[in-house]
């Protein structure tokens, strides 16, 4: 080997060396005045700590942090495996605005970050915020939405969505901090804290400890509302409420499936209006139904903290009249079932469940509650089924949930029109790899479905109806139909039909673990095989990384322009109510 290789191989093994110590937060961090977060140092390796030097703005940290780190000698991860040395300090606030350049080294290790530190407005520029979050909202969603609901001639549509007249607009990147792929953990998460993180992480920094629970925390914005104002807050969700959307507004995890714990930490945080499903992680282990492995009864914890339960529709049209303010509403032991389930074709588990709410009446029912405060709210409102269905391939019940969801919006803007003073946020969390191709038309000859697919100006124009004008198509299986399909997936057969029989399941596990397509369709008339191309552990669809679409109206949607990260939205959200500073003297 030459000398010239054998010193640029030395000099790349120290250049990997020196960068081996990680700090969280990360650099580029963003971090709002006073709010608390956990800082952390880890060595690669175990190093004394009389080697440790860490400064902030060129002076000893503890002169600036106010406080001193602890020393921990060894973190150890899977099979008591050393993993090195490390520094930690909880609960830290900065208090002045600016940057801090944050040096740590011991040896040849060094790493050096810088953060943001920023404050808010010293006054609210909107009383009420309400955030509508379509789970995968994608392009493709919103104008099969806006056709299959209001249709199209000669090129234009024949009405417009809810959210199509939002005022401002911007795009929004969403990646994670390990990859350029996401998850509704990891995206809600920096909505909800102004911090990106790791997939399946909530309200923390993914470290590298075994241990959930134990990952450097940030803030989320219901704990910051806790601890500035004096606000209500709403948790609105047709999924269960420990799913990764929801549970982000309060949760601190490593691993989104910590679903118990997060039941927990969302009693800790008290949500005023709690809606949704879930109700497994809320009983009992003796309770059938329960997913929980031990006997705490958190339908009884919340009952216990004030909250009226409301477990069908019409126990939470009564549940409006509570007194307390605070109403848990527990609809299903999981999921709730999508629209086109539960208001028409009664598949799905509505047979277990009739009398599910949807997203528009739970969302009515938050507003109305949250709205007798005259220190206004946070509402968080999830479309969660958009995403359910779409990883399944399962485009028509995605649509249609889409729909429900600008109904949702529909309602906001409705309130908004009333109180001004109120801000709106629609936006997805990531977006799937769907477009819409064309149409598939009945009415072409021949066995094959394939050659019904009509492209360019063969596509022509869907002949979907909405006789009663309530926004939704009668029926999703008319003769020519929009034809959505994903860039991704699994082995699969497309039938390029509705699944009337209820929600589609592309893949299936074999003996080896790996999932191939479903025979059930195999005999759909006109079926054709799709080979996947995603890994063969994957069951579904997965997400795209595109940019999601976010759409505002109302005090302080100027802000949102442009290009923005996800933990951008945080800081404007922050800024219009004031979250740097105290508002409940």
């Amino acid at each position: 080997m030459n000398k010239f290789l054998v010193a640029l191989l030395a000099t790349t093994a120290l250049a990997g060396a020196a960068e081996a110590a990680t700090v969280y937060p990360l650099d580029r961090a963003t971090i709002l005045t006073s709010s608390p977060f956990d800082f952390k140092v880890e060595f690669d390796g175990v190093v004394k700590p009389e080697d440790i030097k860490v400064t902030v703005n060129g002076q000893d940290y503890k002169t600036v942090f106010g406080k001193e780190a602890q020393f921990v000698a060894e973190e150890k991860g899977a099979k008591d495996k050393v993993l090195g040395s490390a520094l930690v300090l909880r609960g830290l606030t900065l208090a002045t605005p600016g940057a801090y350049k944050v040096e740590v080294s011991a040896g040849p290790q060094t790493k050096s970050v810088t953060w943001d530190v920023y404050g808010t407005a010293d006054k609210p520029k909107a009383k009420n915020v309400i955030f509508l979050i379509g789970d995968g909202l994608s392009v493709a969603h919103r104008t099969a939405a806006r056709i299959m609901s209001k249709g199209m001639s000669e090129g234009k549509a024949n009405g417009r969505l809810n959210m199509d007249d939002l005022d401002r607009m911007a795009f929004i990147g969403t990646s994670s901090t390990e990859a350029v792929a996401t998850d509704s953990a990891n995206t809600m998460s920096a909505y909800m804290t102004g911090h990106k993180t790791a997939v399946n992480a909530l309200g923390v920094y993914a470290d590298r400890t075994p241990d959930s629970f134990d990952d450097p925390k940030v803030e989320t914005l219901a704990e910051a509302l806790r601890r500035q104002t004096k606000k209500s807050i709403g948790i609105v969700t047709n999924s269960e409420l420990q799913d990764a959307t929801p549970a982000a507004v309060v949760a601190h995890t490593r691993k989104r499936a910590d679903k118990a714990e997060i039941t927990e930490m969302m009693l800790e945080v008290k949500p005023d209006v709690v809606l949704g499903g879930g109700s497994a992680y809320f009983l009992p282990k003796s309770t059938p139904g329960s997913k929980r492995k031990d006997e705490k009864d958190f339908v009884k914890s919340f009952r216990d903290a004030g909250y009226t339960l409301a477990t069908d529709k019409a126990e939470l049209a009564n549940a409006a009249g509570t007194n307390t303010g605070k109403v848990l509403g527990l609809f299903h032991t999981g999921n709730l079932d999508s629209t086109l389930d539960r208001e028409f074709l009664k598949k799905g588990t509505v047979d277990k469940f009739p009398n599910q709410p949807g997203l528009v009446e739970m969302t009515q029912a938050a507003l109305n509650q949250l709205s007798k405060n005259p220190d206004g709210f946070f509402l968080m409102v999830e479309a969660a089924n958009i995403d359910k269905m779409s990883h399944p391939l399962d485009w028509d019940r995605a649509v249609v949930d889409t729909i429900e969801f600008d109904k949702a919006i529909g309602l906001a803007r409705d309130f908004a029109a009333k109180n001004p003073d109120t801000l709106i946020v629609v936006t997805g969390d990531h977006t799937h790899g769907v477009s819409i191709i064309g149409t598939v038309d009945d009415s072409k000859a021949g066995p094959e479905m394939r050659e019904k697919v009509g492209t360019y100006a063969s596509a022509g124009f869907p002949n979907y109806v909405d006789s009663n004008g309530d926004g939704y198509p009668d029926s999703v299986d008319v003769s020519r139909r929009l034809f959505l399909n994903a860039n991704n997936g699994p082995d699969h057969y497309e039938t390029y039909r509705p699944k009337l029989d209820g929600p589609f399941v592309p893949a299936i596990q074999n003996e080896k673990k790996e999932y191939v397509a479903n025979e059930a369709y195999k005999d759909v008339p006109g079926a054709v095989f799709v080979a996947g191309n995603i890994p063969r552990d994957g069951d579904s669809g997965v997400h795209a990384v595109d940019d999601v679409v976010l759409q505002s109206s109302g005090p302080g949607s100027e802000g949102f322009k442009g290009y923005m990260e996800q933990s951008d939205v945080y800081r404007l959200l922050a800024d219009v109510m004031a979250l740097g500073v105290k508002q409940t003297q």
